[in-house]
């Protein structure tokens, strides 16, 4: 899964969409964090056929994390978590679950984060062009 939904327009980490959280606590399973980079040399936005090459600049790195345990919020059986459904509580557990995943990534890739979402910094940039 890509918590971001959509690729970076500049390289930067962007804060990531609840989904990826929502499943895992729902599933009571870990989370595998994997770092991708080096894609947007290799496929570029816009282009519809990558070119990977053996030089150094056309590799497609991918790196694993240690899994990461979510289970202080479901609970044994998962019913603290269900009790939380439709709660404030619940917003705020997704996005502190979603906000963890994002920052191990960028621990892993040592990019910079950004608190926006790149969907926005897309549409913003879109804007300014037109």
């Amino acid at each position: 899964m890509y918590p971001e939904g959509t690729r970076s327009p500049d390289g930067r980490l962007y804060k990531g969409r609840t989904g990826v959280a929502r499943i895992a606590l729902a599933a009571r399973c870990p989370v595998v964090p994997c770092a991708i980079s080096g894609t947007d040399r290799v496929q570029p936005t816009g282009r519809r056929v990558p070119r990977p090459t053996l030089q150094r600049s056309g590799r497609v790195h991918v790196v694993f994390g240690e899994p990461l345990d979510f289970s202080r919020y479901t609970g044994p059986d998962g019913e603290a978590w269900r009790q939380l459904d439709g709660t404030d509580a619940e917003r705020a557990v997704l996005r502190s679950v979603t906000d963890e995943i994002m920052h191990t990534l960028m621990r892993m890739t040592g990019q910079e984060y950004v608190d926006v979402y790149a969907s926005e910094v897309k549409k913003n940039a879109g804007r300014k062009k037109g």
